[in-house]
């Protein structure tokens, strides 16, 4: 659970801000029900609305543990009560994914949505959805490694360029390097 739990919040943040902010746009920019049911084939087929998944649970969860914290008397009771009340919450999910689709409607037109959903309904973009998280984390790994030898190899020729141009400059101010000191011998015995 520790996991998702940042994610929840964020999720949460995320889905407060956006209902603040789609309440007036909506007044603003209504969207056909043709749109929405469009949006909503491509929100499904690109699985946006997943990472908000955990957002009930992990409240859920939190609640669970404060009350039981409280009470711990009363725990099985706690547990009871906060599932009940948490499945009769559940209902409202279909809320966020109606303003996902509007959201989606008003960013793309009908004509991109299709696209989109059918793109991502076919097999190859089935396979960037599932594979892309993998691909990314490769990538980072292969940008890291250049980015190594991109600095090392700067940094030489940096250095050999600069020594050609004010090579006596340079060793002028270099910093002197201290004498070797030979190891100290030890006191002969008597």
């Amino acid at each position: 659970m520790g996991k998702y739990q940042g994610i929840g919040r964020l999720a949460a943040g995320v889905v407060i801000a956006a209902s603040l902010l789609a309440a007036p746009v909506t007044r603003a920019q209504e969207v056909s029900d043709a749109q929405i049911d469009v949006a909503r084939s491509a929100i499904a087929s690109l699985g946006v609305t997943n990472i908000f998944d955990n957002i009930l649970p992990n409240i859920a969860a939190r609640l669970k543990a404060q009350l039981i914290e409280a009470y711990p008397n009363l725990e099985e009771q706690i547990n009871t009560t906060v599932d009940k009340q948490a499945i009769a919450l559940a209902a409202r999910r279909g809320d966020l994914e109606k303003e996902a689709a509007i959201v989606y409607a008003k960013a793309f037109t009908q004509d991109e949505l299709k696209q989109i959903a059918t793109f991502f309904n076919s097999p190859a973009g089935k396979k960037l959805i599932k594979d892309q998280p993998i691909a990314n984390r490769e990538l980072g790994k292969a940008a890291d490694i250049w980015a190594s030898g991109i600095a090392r190899d700067l940094e030489k020729s940096t250095n050999d360029a600069l020594m050609k141009a004010a090579g006596k400059e340079l060793k002028s101010q270099a910093p002197a390097e201290e004498p070797a000191t030979e190891p100290a011998k030890e006191p002969a015995k008597p």
